[in-house]
């Protein structure tokens, strides 16, 4: 499917129905007991049968929340510089993700990095995708990388221009704990959500951050809290989870076990709710259209947690920490859903065994704002059982 520039109309009231497993992304349920679920004009609204102008046979597929990636670097359109790779989002999307979180559009070539130019750039990226969704994706961009020489004031033009985040502290000058307080200090003051790269420089002219930089800061996200790749201790890992204020986000392109570290960190701690997954891509490491799922499934398997709040730290988690409508499979959110199943030749007896695994599912469809928007996906293994249109 080609990507496109405008949404697609909304599609009236439809009835997705005889779906095998509804995830909600929801970690208080995250299994909810139907069948079915109702949709009008792209939105959810109930999980009962009822007049409607189309239905969707789920073939008893597993539906869930599309995944929202917590952690990436979008530049302009469906291309990025760091891979010279066009195509990233759409294969994203097979990859189950309808929600991308930028943490700074920093690999433009040339970026400019004085206050007029950040300002620009960030108003730009977050206008150009909001006009331009690749095959519905929603990617959320806008966001200016901290430099020392910014004052407050700046801060306050963000927030009048609509910018409501901004990019990784420690990509820019600001990177150590006092200069990151005082950026972290304003941006409190004045509604933007701040968040904080962690761990060992990710590119050349980005900074070390430790933990104790990110404590004396206390962005509202830690993130790669397993390394953006590079991790900081286990044992400073620990200690972010025990004391830092901020959501705590792992990402693909990051530290593997320091990730599984963090998640039992988490939960010794009782904020699974707090944890959330990334990939950090595009980046050096590549692109990974299945790295969403990748996480979720190291969590399930590696990590022992429960696959149902594994997907949960990849939608509802990100929706509530993130201030996103999208994630959850709940009367009045956006209908954001993935059809999955056990990939073929799984011998789980279903996906969720299949991921506890360490099998990855097989996406038979996704759908964003109430449309279909693939089919069988093209960057997963085959899934048993695809939906019926």
């Amino acid at each position: 499917m080609a990507a496109e520039s405008k949404d697609l109309p909304a599609q009236g009231r439809q009835l997705i129905r005889n779906i095998g497993l509804l995830l909600s992304g929801d970690l208080d349920q995250p299994i909810v007991d139907s069948d079915c679920l109702l949709i009008e004009d792209g939105v959810i609204v109930g999980f009962e049968a009822g007049d409607v102008d189309s239905e969707i046979d789920a073939q008893g597929c597993a539906v869930m929340p599309g995944l929202i990636d917590s952690h990436t670097h979008p530049v302009f359109g469906d291309w990025t510089p760091r891979q010279n790779q066009l195509g990233w989002i759409e294969m994203n999307v097979n990859g189950a993700v309808t929600s991308f979180l930028s943490a700074g559009e920093v690999h433009l070539p040339g970026r400019p990095k004085d206050a007029e130019g950040v300002r620009a750039l960030a108003m730009v990226a977050q206008r150009c995708f909001q006009n331009f969704r690749p095959i519905g994706a929603k990617v959320i961009a806008g966001a200016p990388v901290p430099e020392l020489d910014f004052d407050r004031e700046f801060y306050a033009s963000l927030k009048a221009a609509g910018i409501a985040r901004i990019g990784e502290i420690g990509l820019g000058t600001v990177a150590k704990g006092a200069d990151a307080a005082r950026v972290t200090g304003w941006c409190r003051e004045l509604g933007i959500e701040t968040i904080m790269h962690t761990g060992g420089p990710s590119i050349a002219g980005s900074h070390l951050v430790t933990a104790e930089d990110v404590l004396e800061a206390q962005p509202d996200v830690v993130s790669h809290i397993n390394g953006g790749p590079t991790s900081i201790p286990h044992e400073a890992v620990r200690e972010l989870c025990k004391h830092a204020k901020g959501a705590l986000e792992a990402v693909h392109n990051g530290n593997e076990k320091s990730a599984i570290v963090a998640m039992e960190a988490a939960l010794a701690n009782g904020r699974l709710a707090d944890f959330l997954l990334g990939t950090d891509a595009p980046a050096g490491s590549g692109v990974q259209p299945n790295g969403m799922l990748r996480m979720v499934t190291l969590l399930a398997s590696f990590g022992g947690l429960p696959a149902e709040q594994a997907i949960c730290c990849a939608t509802g988690n990100v929706s509530r920490k993130r201030g996103i409508d999208q994630g959850l499979l709940a009367r009045g959110r956006p209908a954001d859903i993935v059809f999955m199943d056990k990939p073929e030749g799984s011998s789980g007896k279903n996906v969720l065994e299949a991921m506890a695994m360490g099998n990855i599912p097989g996406i038979g469809a996704v759908m964003i704002d109430g449309k279909m928007r693939t089919g069988r996906s093209r960057s997963t293994p085959p899934a048993a059982r695809v939906p019926s249109v």
